[in-house]
């Protein structure tokens, strides 16, 4: 059964501003975002990105007290999409995913699972060119990503 993707704005952004946001459909064919993810972007969206509402606005409102709306909005709609994973980066917003019990991952994640697919030969050039954005990355979390990937 193909898994539902749904990802957060930070995820698309930064494979928007390193020219590897192709990588998503090439891992995952296609990843669901929320209206909220869409105007935050704020560019045209390829067609293998799909708008969905989240059905549970009164839920969506409760989680926007802890995270920003996008983030609730991503929330929402995976507690509404049995088997899904975010790819969310933000760490209060993966601490409540975490207490929610959904899957996800995060950016470097995703480039992880490129390379162990068979996508990408190397995470190397990724890391590099994420660096070259406002995306922070530890030190600590870039040797962790590097070992992960067996690089």
């Amino acid at each position: 059964m193909h898994k539902v993707i749904i990802a957060y704005t930070s995820c698309i952004i930064l494979f928007t501003n390193i020219g590897e946001l192709d990588l998503l459909r090439k891992l995952y064919s296609e990843i669901i975002i929320t209206p909220e993810i869409s105007d935050e972007y704020g560019k045209p969206l390829p067609g293998w990105i799909i708008v969905k509402d989240v059905s549970d606005k009164p839920r969506q409102d409760i989680l926007e007290i802890f995270i920003d709306k996008g983030e609730a909005s991503a929330i929402a709609l995976a507690l509404e999409t049995p088997g899904s994973t975010l790819v969310i980066d933000d760490y209060k917003a993966r601490k409540i995913a975490d207490k929610l019990n959904l899957s996800y991952t995060g950016t470097l994640g995703v480039i992880i699972k490129a390379k162990q697919d068979g996508i990408i030969s190397s995470i190397k050039p990724f890391i590099e060119k994420i660096k070259q954005t406002n995306f922070r990355i530890s030190q600590e979390l870039e040797c962790f990503a590097l070992k992960a990937a067996g690089e």
